[in-house]
């Protein structure tokens, strides 16, 4: 086991890897609880000025190894993330957790293989089938295009060993629940629970202060998932983006629902269409309105929830 943080040097150190355009800015690794860490990344869009990185990373040291939850958009965003891991242990990565197919979580796969090229990378069956279907270019493209090339060289890195709902994993004294559903926030989402810990990663399905993208999920399966994140009652929750903390966070979540969902649902039934909704719901939620991505997600949502309601 000494030759690892040779290699871990050498992966950081080879001129392969050198230069400005290599690696993303580094952002500190917040301790939530006893040996986990989270890299709290800043909220929005990928864009130049957040080279990418806008999720939050997570890593668990457990007594046999480092499991690392979405280690981020890119290799350059996920280098960043390893080099900040290795200020906290020196125990080799061996299990590396995505909770969805979004580009953004998991393309930072590539960086964590870099270094540990035996650990072990586990996904919902439908992430891993989406990816081999296509969504490993769309994400690695995009993450190229709104980085105007920043993240070039990022390869996708697909997970191998499938995690199903209700499944555990033993990982070094500590359980890894699986909570997995099909209709949530991307359809391949896993929310994780510590079952030792009470911990949760949320992944996508509740978001802290950050007006969600659904477009590739349903408002029925997040609010049930929700439901679900506060039913299990956790110590700590750690979502996908927004600070780390205890329920209030997803009750907030769950409160910008029953409001934006049975608002939709009404004004649907008199006949407003979704540009005559917006101002209105908008209205509504004016306490949410400091939201990440409230100008860029608030329209599409209502637009989206209004064929949900027309598919009910």
């Amino acid at each position: 086991m000494h030759f690892i943080p040779l290699l871990a040097a050498l992966a950081f150190s080879s001129t392969a890897l050198a230069g400005p355009r290599d690696v993303v800015r580094p952002y500190p690794a917040q301790q939530v609880h006893t040996d986990t860490y989270v890299i709290h990344g800043p909220q929005g869009a990928p864009s130049v000025e957040n080279q990418s990185f806008m999720n939050n990373p997570a890593w668990v040291i457990t007594a046999d190894g480092v499991v690392v939850i979405d280690p981020g958009s890119s290799v350059q965003a996920g280098r960043m993330v390893m080099a900040q891991l290795r200020k906290t242990t020196k125990k080799p990565v061996t299990h590396v957790f995505n909770t969805h197919v979004h580009g953004d979580h998991w393309l930072g796969n590539q960086a964590v293989l870099e270094v540990w090229p035996k650990a072990t990378i586990i996904g919902h069956p439908d992430m891993i089938k989406g990816a081999k279907g296509g969504a490993d270019a769309f994400w690695i493209k995009l993450m190229s295009d709104l980085t105007k090339g920043f993240t070039d060289g990022t390869r996708a890195e697909i997970p191998t060993v499938e995690a199903t709902d209700g499944q555990e994993f033993k990982i070094g004294g500590r359980t890894f629940r699986i909570h997995a559903s099909t209709d949530a926030h991307s359809k391949t989402d896993l929310m994780i629970e510590i079952v030792e810990d009470r911990i949760l990663f949320t992944g996508d399905n509740v978001l802290n202060r950050q007006v969600m993208n659904l477009r590739d999920g349903t408002f029925k399966g997040v609010m049930k998932a929700t439901e679900q994140a506060l039913a299990l009652n956790a110590r700590l929750y750690v979502p996908g983006h927004g600070k780390s903390g205890d329920r209030t966070l997803v009750e907030e979540h769950k409160a910008w629902f029953d409001i934006l969902m049975p608002e939709v649902r009404r004004m649907y039934d008199e006949g407003l269409s979704d540009y005559e909704m917006k101002p209105l719901i908008a209205a509504k939620l004016d306490a949410y309105k400091d939201w990440a991505e409230w100008e860029t997600n608030l329209g599409p949502m209502i637009s989206l929830a209004i064929l949900e309601v027309e598919q009910e």
